[in-house]
């Protein structure tokens, strides 16, 4: 746990994604060793990443703010319709059958890569306005997927906020601000809906596995800061360059789980 806490938080606050992508995969293994019950590793291991994003994301969001790389108004009114498919994907997260939804996550993120490789950073802003049924369409699918994959959904955010004249650099602080919003109210869906099963998990409330979350915090904290911090030095098309490439590592990762399934 320590050491994939140190690598879940830097990048965390360097591309401003939760590290849910890569806590997720070692809590299943831990939890598995651990003899926890296999009907709810799942459940258990998305539940704790989401309790785990929430401090370290808050981390993320402030060092980015010092740099001016958060549109509030954006957060504010895209993040109202990621919240409604958080709460909607955590309601359905016990009960769907994932595997056509990793097949198609994989795919999504895939484009995005590609995407993301290929455009250039614009010398001067130029801020495309996102109508209404947009940010509810694709506010909505991005709160739903996030809380099914236990994920904070920059993956998906930057590359949208990008799309729409958003620099890099304030794409990614503003998905980090809108990954808190996922991750709070993921936690809160998970912890709930624990209790509500009864599943009376070792050392854990709900879905949210206590040791774990206090190994995480202290390290994804301290490397979020230095992640967020990093980002800001770097050449910005070099920025989205970086996050394609790791958005295509993501889609083979999620591609391969999918042929396991």
């Amino acid at each position: 746990m320590v050491l994939t806490a140190i690598p879940a938080g830097f990048v965390a606050g360097l591309f401003g994604i939760g590290g849910g992508l890569i806590s997720i995969p070692v809590l299943y293994y831990i939890f598995g060793l651990l003899g926890i019950d296999q009907l709810y590793i799942m459940h258990l291991a998305v539940g704790t990443s989401f309790a785990i994003i929430i401090p370290t994301s808050t981390v993320s969001v402030l060092t980015h703010h010092k740099f001016k790389a958060v549109d509030f108004e954006l957060v504010k009114n895209y993040g109202l319709f990621v919240i409604i498919g958080v709460i909607i994907g955590t309601i359905f997260a016990a009960s769907l059958k994932t595997k056509s939804l990793v097949l198609f996550f994989s795919i999504i993120i895939f484009i995005l890569g590609i995407y993301l490789l290929l455009i250039k950073e614009k010398e001067k802003t130029i801020l495309i306005e996102m109508k209404l049924y947009l940010k509810i369409i694709l506010g909505f699918i991005v709160g739903f997927i996030s809380s099914i994959m236990g994920i904070a959904g920059a993956i998906m955010n930057v590359p949208i906020f990008k799309y729409f004249g958003y620099s890099i650099n304030k794409a990614i602080g503003s998905a980090a601000a809108i990954g808190f919003m996922i991750a709070l109210f993921g936690a809160i869906g998970f912890l709930i809906s624990g209790i509500y099963l009864k599943t009376n998990l070792p050392l854990s409330i709900g879905f949210l596995n206590i040791p774990a979350f206090l190994i995480f915090i202290p390290i994804t904290t301290f490397m979020a800061r230095l992640g967020a911090r990093t980002v800001h030095k770097i050449d910005k098309n070099k920025i989205s360059k970086l996050f394609g490439v790791f958005l295509l590592i993501v889609s083979i990762k999620f591609f391969y789980e999918y042929l396991k399934l």
